[in-house]
């Protein structure tokens, strides 16, 4: 019964059905990605249990070891968070606590205290808190 049909229409056909199983294999569903979590989550909450003259060992029971120690500067810790969803933008978050004499001085990075009334919506640009040591 092939033979009856003319070269061109068995290749027309061919050429058409690879076509159509083409056309279904390539539709418009991408790869899954996965979410990618990277670095240290800081909450407003921890932020909100530092106070100023804390040890060491005390800052790193609440907030955790921090993600880089610069060997140069030993008195900052920089915590910083890295969240790449598997749709939509990228977010990073970044805190950075110094200490004088081996105490808690300063906070500074992007992520507000949950004391404040903006506590809710994190901040866009880096933010500096201060810390005074004297108050306890």
């Amino acid at each position: 019964m092939l033979q009856t049909i003319p070269t061109f229409l068995r290749r027309a056909a061919t050429f058409l059905c690879m076509s159509v199983a083409l056309a279904a294999c390539s539709g418009t569903q991408w790869p899954y990605k996965i979410d990618v979590r990277q670095g240290n989550y800081v909450t407003q909450e921890m932020l909100a249990q530092l106070k100023p003259g804390m040890t060491a060992e005390q800052v790193r029971f609440i907030m955790g070891s921090p993600l880089l120690i610069d060997s140069f500067r030993t008195d900052r810790w920089d915590y910083v968070y890295r969240f790449t969803p598997g749709k939509g933008p990228i977010e990073q978050r970044r805190v950075a606590l110094f200490f004088a004499d081996g105490k808690l001085s300063r906070v500074d990075g992007d992520v507000a205290p949950a004391t404040e009334p903006t506590a809710a919506a994190v901040p866009r640009g880096p933010r500096v808190i201060e810390i005074e040591a004297g108050k306890k």
